[in-house]
């Protein structure tokens, strides 16, 4: 069987597959055998090291979770806020007017090509100089509006491609009964676009979460990252606390996903009962390049 990406592998093939996979996973067992010894030699995997999260809850109670909710309110505040205003500019990129198109598209190409720690870096300085917002939550309004301009950029992409992989159709069936470019965009392409766009847009919102350990790490910001400093100041073990906060947020962004994949599917069923168009999923977008668009069905 042939597709269009490649051709089904013969015996040869496959035999030289099942070859690359055992080498590939002894080469990974022999890299592990290899970290682990010698963290073991660095007396990293000494019980003394790992035993506090499990046996001393004051671990949890007074570094951990507050941390946790602390990265968790940042990325919340900072999802409600670039979630409307990405789509507000990606709409505005989709306009018939070159006096609105073009002004939105240098914002959304200038803050795409800033680096996010530099916007979290001009925040601080923005509201130490021209605010009086006190230094101990400066770190985390900084954090938000350097998440917020970055990641709203990126999110304006991915609402103009996901409202571009739609067919041409479904704007010219709005115009042949009369609706305007703000109905037929609010009404007809924007909840048709949301399923397409729905894994880039977790994709984004994953890397906000993720994003506000630079807070942590840079600003002092007291999130999650920032306990690793703490902890390993009070009990020396600046391994076995990185690998915890690890886990923690691999816990954290795989419930988002779960429950965005479980969301993405009650949408394609919902559109397939109604018999809405749903176009492809929408390729994630990053700083240097452009959004990808699905093709449509």
């Amino acid at each position: 069987m042939t597709s269009v990406l490649y051709d089904t592998p013969g015996p040869k093939a496959k035999a030289r597959n099942w070859i690359y996979t055992v080498v590939f996973l002894v080469l990974l067992g022999l890299a592990l055998w290899w970290a682990l010894s010698l963290m073991a030699d660095k007396h990293q995997l000494d019980a003394d090291k790992w035993s506090p999260f499990v046996t001393d809850g004051q671990i949890w109670s007074t570094f951990l979770i507050p941390g946790l909710l602390e990265t968790l309110k940042a990325g919340a505040i900072a999802m409600v806020i670039a979630l409307p205003l990405g789509a507000l500019l990606g709409i505005g990129r989709l306009s018939d007017h070159a006096w609105v198109r073009v002004p939105v598209g240098a914002v959304v190409e200038f803050f795409r090509a800033i680096p996010v720690l530099m916007l979290i870096l001009f925040g601080v300085a923005f509201y130490r100089v021209f605010t009086d917002v006190s230094s101990d939550i400066r770190p985390l309004y900084a954090v938000v509006t350097g998440l917020v301009l970055y990641n709203a950029a990126v999110i304006a992409e991915i609402v103009r491609a996901g409202v571009l992989s739609l067919p041409r159709g479904q704007t010219d069936a709005a115009k042949a009964i009369g609706m305007r470019k703000g109905q037929t965009m609010l009404y007809v392409l924007i909840p048709q676009a949301v399923t397409a766009m729905l894994p880039a847009l977790v994709s984004q919102l994953v890397v906000i979460l993720k994003d506000t350990a630079l807070g942590g790490a840079v600003l002092g910001l007291t999130d999650l990252m920032s306990m690793n400093r703490q902890i390993s100041a009070n009990y020396s073990n600046t391994i076995a606390t990185l690998f915890v906060i690890a886990l923690l947020y691999i816990a954290v962004n795989f419930a988002l996903t779960t429950f965005a994949s479980w969301l993405e599917g009650r949408l394609r069923k919902s559109s397939k009962s109604t018999g809405a168009v749903v176009a492809g999923d929408v390729a994630e977008v990053d700083a240097g390049g452009a959004a990808g668009v699905g093709e449509a069905p």
